[in-house]
């Protein structure tokens, strides 16, 4: 038998690390090659990962909802073909009598990673007075994890296992100040901690991102979609029967940007600086929610497809988001994003832009309103909000409001005679 090492993979081209977000193996557990045994989540996508070896699990060295850098040790399992695990011996030589013992390379190793700990830990250690300076992690490679510092709480001091002397108090965390240091609440009794993951690191660092580095500019328009209501409306009970999925009116709108982008390219771009990049593919980013999350996957190429093409790649892609299966490649190379606000019955709102990129659509709820027609004729209408949020270093008024009387002229043109295929 032979323990082998199982390591945090690299999960897309530009990750450093992964939260582990469940266990799918304990120990004990025997598994084959490929089987998941773990589910592990990055700032770009959700993914099971597999095992290296066939074997048994004999320890889980990540814990859930830990954070580790690509390479670090997650867990470890015994495989066939060397000798047992507990006859192994030492890798430390035990010195004979009258020799000094050598520096053990094991408590070397085990505070390689002591000054390495997750946000959580930061946050714990900080709201109960604890120096980890002084603490000593039993995590992998010597890392402090939460379970370090809930037993120092839970003992009423610095840890038995550091090497400083128990005091009555502990001594406030010594902190270091950098750009990044802001005032935090302090929790209270009753209060809920929720530990921030690392999809929701990666929004508040993205969106925090734009709004400092992007001087945003907001319009609105108001599109009467009463044909297109109606035209979806007669058809969506035959098209699901037929396609097997939902025409929903979302569809139609990613088509009609898409379209317009084409027309008006300027849209299609990214700030890089010294230039501005006009992108040529048109890659349109949709949002999707969960509970706790965001994700924005690309729909490629949304300009060559269908309202049906559209369609089926929101529906396929909203299925990769609720069943945590968004790859990597789903997730990049959009160029504009079109976000369904109206999805929660918002009908005006102010879109943060998806970093690069240099605008966002915000599609409203549709509603139905009293509109002045020809003549001064009131009529009741199906009326949605798009609100396009606009990089200014990018974009001005003029090429924004164009695009936007596009997009409204193909949304209100479409009708019975239009071919979703």
């Amino acid at each position: 038998m032979a323990i082998e090492q199982m390591t945090m993979p690299q999960l897309g081209e530009s990750v450093t690390e992964g939260t582990i977000s469940k266990w799918l193996v304990a120990p004990g557990d025997k598994v084959n090659k490929y089987d998941p045994i773990a589910e592990v989540m990055t700032d770009k996508v959700n993914a099971e990962v597999p095992s290296s070896f066939t074997g048994t699990i004999t320890e889980l060295v990540g814990e859930e909802g830990q954070t580790l850098q690509v390479g670090e040790v997650i867990c470890k399992i015994e495989t066939e073909g060397a000798k047992p695990a507990e006859q192994k011996q030492d890798q430390t030589e035990v010195p004979t009598a009258g020799q000094a013992a050598p520096e053990s390379h094991t408590e070397a190793a085990s505070q390689a990673n002591k000054k390495r700990f997750s946000p959580a830990v930061l946050r714990l250690a900080g709201e109960h007075g604890i120096d980890l300076e002084h603490v000593t992690g039993t995590g992998a490679g010597g890392r402090i994890t939460r379970k370090d510092i809930q037993r120092i709480i839970d003992s009423g001091g610095v840890s038995e296992r550091t090497e400083e002397p128990k005091a009555a108090a502990p001594a406030p965390v010594q902190k270091q100040e950098t750009k990044e240091d802001v005032s935090h609440p302090a929790s209270a009794a009753g209060d809920k901690e929720i530990p921030v993951t690392a999809v929701r690191k990666a929004i508040a660092s993205n969106m925090k991102r734009s709004k400092t580095e992007i001087p945003h500019a907001w319009t609105m328009m108001e599109v009467d979609v009463t044909n297109m209501v109606a035209y979806r409306n007669s058809i969506k009970d035959s098209f699901k029967k037929t396609e097997g999925f939902n025409l929903t009116f979302f569809a139609f709108f990613v088509k009609a940007v898409a379209q317009a982008l084409k027309e008006y390219p300027q849209m299609n771009s990214m700030w890089a600086g010294d230039k501005i990049i006009q992108k040529k593919d048109i890659n349109i980013s949709i949002a999707v929610a969960t509970e706790d999350s965001l994700f924005v996957p690309v729909i490629k190429n949304a300009d060559e497809k269908t309202i049906k093409g559209i369609a089926r790649e929101i529906t396929d892609l909203a299925k990769k988001v609720r069943d945590g299966k968004l790859s990597a490649d789903d997730m990049q190379g959009g160029t504009f994003t079109v976000n369904n606000t109206g999805s929660f019955g918002s009908v005006q709102s102010m879109g943060i832009i998806n970093y690069p990129q240099a605008a966002i659509l915000q599609v409203e709820s549709i509603v139905k309103r009293p509109v002045v027609m020809d003549h001064g004729m009131i009529a009741v209408r199906d009326m949605v909000n798009l609100c396009l949020s606009l990089d200014h270093r990018v974009l001005d008024g003029l090429v924004c409001g164009r695009f936007l009387a596009r997009v409204k002229e193909i949304l209100e043109s479409i009708d019975e005679k239009t071919s979703v295929y």
